[in-house]
């Protein structure tokens, strides 16, 4: 999501907002307060330029309509920010009776159960089904607003956490920061396009790791024939690694695809970039042995030094109720995401057995 652009006039150039806003605005001499109102200054100043730009007026809609609606979904979703999400995509066409629907139903009350907010598109099918099985209490919609097929659902319509959207960027973008794992039912246009985007942001580590569930009845041989594509024509034709299909997993029940998602967090719990370096943040301190088996195994991930134990750096101030977690420290590469998969699942595997199960 990066792009280098010709510099015209030095205050022009769009360099200075490449960096992550987390990490540019990460030092130690910052507090928060101020650091929150010097990026409201950069946003005042970009709209003074719009101005001086002479931007057109559909562009100055675009933009604003965008942020209005990204400020009021911001708003919706800050009080639930520690609490555990799940983004479930799907067909609004799927109709109840069928076998899907009825997963997914499932699929939303086994979540919900497990405490965890299940957030759609707030429209019918899957979408329905999902909040259906979760109940209004445990449910988030983001709705996309169109002439036709897409309207609140009768369980999120009138409720205080439904967001309606005018952009469907805007939108794909709360579907995947907002949350802490991805449940994708079979679908159509819309859904390959949500799948492969996620695929796309967790590949590139736009977007931290997170599990990425593929869910459909036994009967259906939706994600099996996508899978056998995706390894024909994209890992044997060498256009993605053999460890980029470790980024999801395919289920086909309920059990699975819940476990999926709750193992991933048995003992990893959250990643951050501190000072140019992926903190690994756990639930259970690992040993001194079992890093270096670490070391041994995923040492190229490293672009240099090793993986060693670490605590919370002050930059983390922020994030005061975890401070107290164990942390894993290295400079990561930043290419190969799947692999760091491959490495939590270790993690979890080896560390946290009893408590997962």
């Amino acid at each position: 999501m990066s792009q280098h652009h010709k510099r015209s006039q030095p205050d022009e150039s769009e360099e200075s907002v490449l960096p992550d806003v987390e990490e540019s605005f990460e030092t130690e001499e910052d507090p928060e307060a101020i650091a929150r109102q010097r990026i409201v200054d950069e946003i005042k100043e970009t709209a003074d330029k719009l101005h001086r730009d002479k931007a057109t007026l559909g562009d100055l809609k675009i933009l604003s309509r965008a942020l209005r609606e990204l400020r009021y979904a911001f708003k919706v979703f800050k009080p639930f920010r520690r609490n555990r999400k799940i983004t479930v995509f799907g067909s609004a066409r799927t109709p109840p009776d069928d076998l899907n629907y009825q997963l997914t139903v499932e699929y939303g009350r086994r979540m919900a159960q497990e405490g965890w907010y299940v957030v759609t598109g707030a429209g019918g099918g899957i979408m329905e089904a999902a909040h259906v099985g979760a109940g209004v209490d445990q449910s988030i919609g983001v709705n996309i607003m169109l002439p036709f097929e897409q309207s609140a659902n009768h369980v999120i319509e009138g409720d205080d956490k439904l967001v309606n959207l005018k952009y469907f960027f805007t939108r794909k973008l709360l579907f995947v920061k907002e949350v802490h794992a991805i449940a994708i039912f079979p679908g159509g246009f819309g859904t390959l396009d949500e799948c492969f985007e996620v695929l796309t942001l967790v590949q590139t580590g736009k977007r931290d790791l997170m599990p990425i569930v593929l869910v459909s009845d036994p009967s259906d041989q939706y994600w099996t024939i996508w899978q056998n594509y995706v390894h024909k024509e994209l890992l044997d034709t060498g256009l993605i690694s053999p460890a980029d299909t470790s980024l999801y997993r395919v289920c086909q029940n309920v059990d699975d695809a819940v476990e999926e998602v709750m193992r991933f967090y048995c003992v990893y719990h959250s990643m951050r970039y501190v000072k140019g370096d992926l903190v690994l943040r756990l639930q259970v301190e690992p040993s001194d042995e079992f890093v270096e088996e670490l070391n041994q195994e995923f040492g190229e991930l490293c672009e240099t030094g090793k993986i060693v134990k670490t605590e919370a750096d002050p930059v983390e101030a922020n994030d005061p109720h975890l401070l107290h977690l164990p942390r894993l420290r290295l400079n990561f590469n930043r290419r190969e995401m799947g692999r760091l998969r491959q490495m939590v699942d270790v993690i979890n595997d080896r560390l946290g057995m009893e408590d997962c199960d």
